[in-house]
């Protein structure tokens, strides 16, 4: 019985793609086919539909082969493949001119001790995979939230210090972020009435674990970490300590903007 599948390797959620930018679709072909039966099309008509087209910034298209046959037959084959795809993508409304990579990969070998559900194996590798790559979304607007220290700030208030932020599984202060703090502690000294805690963040952990590991300490207390770096950092700079706490939050307060911003602290108004 032919068994054609649909593979998305990536979720196509709205939400989903606010954090991932790269979205893997692939269409499988029946052996020495690179024609689209009705299913098939019907597949990609609908991959197409479930995505926001207008966000799209490039494609690129790899078509494949199985382990069996000749090199350059197999080479001709996952060209006409990649190409049956990118036809039926333009077809549906893809602009021709972001398809920037139309390749045939040849075929894909087996390892010579794989011998379980090789057929299942090499029907896999039978495939087309297109991958887009989506424009950034720009950043949702939070009730509170300002990117500066100003004068006209209120109880509750946040400032996110949007050029602080760290590396993955660090609290390190990195030389941009340094180079940031000056300019904050500068407007901490002009507005010294502002009292405010430091909140630290982090991301990509699952539910179940609210805090990381700072992979310097070793110790599972990577939130905390970086809202203390910024804290001692402002202590360098004479900014009172009377004025300030800190605190680590962990994964508790994500801005939906992706993991890259939630690597971060903000300061946080506590008193006027």
């Amino acid at each position: 019985m032919k068994r054609i599948a649909l593979v998305f390797l990536f979720l196509l959620t709205c939400q989903f793609l606010t954090a991932q930018e790269e979205v893997v679709h692939s269409v499988y072909f029946e052996f020495d086919k690179f024609n689209l039966e009705e299913k098939q099309a019907n597949d990609v008509v609908a991959f197409v539909k479930a995505i926001d087209t207008s966000r799209i910034e490039s494609i690129q298209i790899y078509g494949y082969c199985d382990d069996r046959g000749k090199d350059a037959y197999n080479y001709k084959l996952s060209n006409n493949r990649a190409n049956t795809i990118k036809n039926k993508l333009i077809e549906k409304g893809i602009k021709n001119k972001i398809i920037v990579t139309i390749e045939g990969k040849g075929r894909v070998l087996i390892d010579d001790d794989i011998v379980d559900n090789l057929p299942e194996v090499r029907q896999k590798n039978r495939r087309v995979d297109v991958v887009m790559n989506f424009k950034p979304v720009p950043p949702k607007p939070i009730p509170g939230m300002h990117s500066t220290i100003k004068g006209d700030l209120i109880v509750g208030d946040r400032i996110y210090l949007e050029k602080i932020l760290f590396d993955k599984g660090s609290s390190r202060l990195t030389l941009k972020s340094k180079n940031e703090l000056e300019r904050v502690a500068k407007l901490l000294q002009k507005y010294k009435n502002l009292e405010f805690e430091i909140q630290g963040h982090i991301c990509c952990t699952p539910t179940f674990q609210k805090e990381a590991i700072d992979k310097d300490t070793k110790k599972r207390m990577l939130s905390h970490n970086r809202a203390q770096a910024v804290y001692k950092f402002l202590i360098q700079k004479r900014i009172d300590k009377n004025r300030m706490t800190f605190k680590g939050y962990g994964n508790t307060q994500p801005l939906g903007n992706g993991p890259d911003q939630d690597r971060r602290v903000e300061l946080v108004i506590t008193k006027v």
